[in-house]
């Protein structure tokens, strides 16, 4: 079930009004069923994984209090094992394999590739990860054993994040199932803006947008530098509407109930170097990866030579969660080498600031570092959506070719009319004033301020906002061949 389908907004208020009027000792009944259904929609027997995931760590956790000693870090292990083996054996399989395969035919071993359709279900590996964490907590005594096997499962399978997160911490969630949470009209009003905008995100701009993505990224050998460049732009937009779109709703249907999601997104293009990036960026992602690998390797408390590989196995990992293809290791490895980059090259950035005095002229020195951060963010994005490392490296490439052919009348003339972009002569626009929407709004002040400002509004200013934004979606959203949101493959 999709948040931008018409099943979604007949489920949605369905289950929110039942969970009102439902006594508080069986709301947990009502959320566990309604996570169930949602997540059969998409393939009924995969809730079978998830509940193989469910019983593994919850058992686990029970052990961790009961053992002493050395016996509760193997506890912990096999636990952590068990989980990611489920991982693997659906999402790395078949990659594993494939790897061996290419490696066979370069060295000419005998090697016969086996034939493995293995589906992977959807959101897996959010839920191994937030399964993980909980175990992990824990074994480290920040989070009391969770006994009640219902509330256990709601924290995995809690339907408004359970397909892509965000990653809930179970010292946060947990305590929640047990709150009783009474009707509140503010935050239900303001979970709804939060869906509609996050609405408006994905259907308007995000879907829009991977109109010419995927038609150029299908077939990139097909165009020149500069529609390589603007699909590449154009895709750094399209994921950021698309996840973030996904977190707006996850986190606004979630607080329409009375629970409160971690903010996954802040503003990432607005980012002054690759470190804030990552720390605006899918932030719960971010934080898992910091507290339970990075500082587990030993984090900045360890030799230079190892600072740096812990960085570079951190990131690379990062890149092989996201999907099982050498394009996304690449896309982990470059992230990580920005991130080192920046760190080598402190003292010239000062340098270069005080020789051309940047420092007196504020916000130019801003809009360059927010620039040169967005640029080379989006330059990684190139291995993030292409097919393989081949087209990849293509249009890496070749960013930089074919302008004066490309942007001849004539060569313009042929490509928009005939949708070889796979935008018209209208749609192009809409696409880059949705872009250009979306960034002032959310440039101008934070989620939680703009829901707050409209709602110390007069009344018929803000109900000409709703008004506005609900039109937009309805006529300029794209609902032909509905689109899934983009992190629901991994």
């Amino acid at each position: 079930m999709l948040f931008n389908s018409l099943q979604f907004a007949i489920f949605f208020p369905s289950v929110a009004v039942l969970y009102f009027f439902m006594p508080h000792r069986y709301r947990w009944i009502l959320l566990l069923a309604a996570s169930s259904i949602f997540y059969m929609t998409f393939i009924p027997a995969y809730l079978g994984v998830i509940f193989a995931i469910i019983v593994i760590d919850y058992a686990v956790g029970l052990l961790l209090q009961e053992q002493r000693g050395r016996s509760r870090k193997w506890i912990l292990v096999a636990g952590i094992v068990l989980t990611c083996s489920i991982l693997f054996f659906f999402k790395y399989l078949g990659f594993l394999d494939h790897t061996i395969t290419a490696a066979a035919r370069f060295f000419h071993w005998n090697y016969s590739p086996h034939v493995l359709n293995i589906l992977l279900p959807v959101g897996l590996s959010f839920h191994s990860f937030q399964s993980i964490s909980y175990i992990i907590e824990v074994y480290k005594g920040a989070q009391k054993p969770e006994r009640h096997f219902g509330y256990y499962c709601l924290f995995i399978m809690f339907f408004p994040q359970l397909v892509a997160g965000p990653i809930e911490r179970p010292q946060h969630m947990l305590r929640q199932f047990r709150e009783k949470h009474e009707f509140s009209y503010d935050l239900a009003t303001n979970g709804i803006k939060l869906m509609a905008w996050g609405l408006f995100k994905k259907v308007v701009v995000a879907d829009r947008l991977g109109m010419l993505v995927s038609t150029v990224y299908a077939n990139p050998r097909e165009f020149s530098g500069p529609f390589l460049v603007l699909s590449t732009f154009f895709f750094a937009f399209q994921i950021y509407c698309d996840f973030s779109g996904y977190s707006d709703i996850a986190i606004g249907s979630a607080q329409v109930i009375g629970f409160r999601l971690v903010d996954n997104f802040k503003r990432p293009y607005y980012a002054i170097s690759i470190t804030e990036f990552w720390r605006r960026w899918h932030i719960s992602l971010s934080t898992w990866f910091r507290d339970y690998l990075y500082r587990p390797l030993g984090g900045n408390r360890v030799t230079r030579l190892r600072w740096c590989a812990n960085i570079l196995v951190t990131f690379a990992i990062s890149g092989l969660w996201h999907g099982a293809n050498w394009t996304f290791v690449v896309w982990g490895l470059l992230h990580g080498f920005y991130y080192l980059l920046s760190r080598w090259t402190q003292d010239l950035r000062k340098r270069f600031v005080i020789t051309f005095e940047l420092e007196k002229h504020v916000l130019l020195h801003k809009a360059m570092k927010v620039g040169i951060t967005f640029c080379i963010v989006s330059f990684a994005w190139i291995f993030f959506v292409s097919k393989n490392l081949e087209d990849a490296f293509y249009v890496a490439s070749h960013l930089f070719t074919g302008y004066r052919e490309a942007l001849h009348p004539a060569q313009l003339k042929e490509m928009l009319p005939l949708n070889k972009l796979g935008l018209d002569h209208i749609q192009l626009p809409l696409a880059l004033l949705g872009i250009l929407l979306v960034q002032l709004v959310e440039g101008l002040v934070s989620q939680e301020e703009m829901r707050s400002m409209l709602s110390a509004r007069p009344a018929p200013f803000r109900w000409t906002i709703y008004y506005a934004l609900a039109m937009g979606i309805l006529i300029f959203g794209v609902f032909d061949n509905m689109k899934n949101f983009i992190y629901f493959q991994f």
